[in-house]
């Protein structure tokens, strides 16, 4: 759409941004892992670890799958009704808080 209309160029790459944000997330949790690692690690300590790991993990698909289908069809629909804007970015803050709330939950489990 940004060949056609180049004004759209910073309007279009929002998605991209916020998708890469949730790689963060998973980035900083897994520092947190990493550093919380010795080798007379508890069983239970294990397990939260895991489940840390695995509560950033899983959220931040399904807040990625979210954003890569809003972020598709609000860029599309952005490029033929300008007004659509304000509704895409409402709808990717809301599947990026998807994310956010795996972030939460690994940073309670892992301290």
């Amino acid at each position: 759409m940004s060949v056609m209309r180049p004004e759209l160029i910073m309007k279009s790459i929002i998605p991209v941004v916020m998708a890469g944000i949730i790689a963060i997330y998973g980035l900083v949790v897994a520092v947190l892992i990493a550093n919380a690692l010795s080798p007379e690690i508890t069983l239970f300590k294990s397990f939260l670890q895991l489940g840390a790991g695995l509560s950033v993990g899983l959220s931040g698909l399904a807040a990625g799958f979210a954003i890569g289908i809003v972020g598709d069809a609000g860029v599309r629909g952005t490029a033929q009704q300008p007004r659509l804007f304000v509704g895409m970015i409402l709808i990717l803050i809301f599947a990026e808080v998807l994310g956010l709330y795996g972030l939460i939950v690994a940073l309670i489990l892992s301290t």
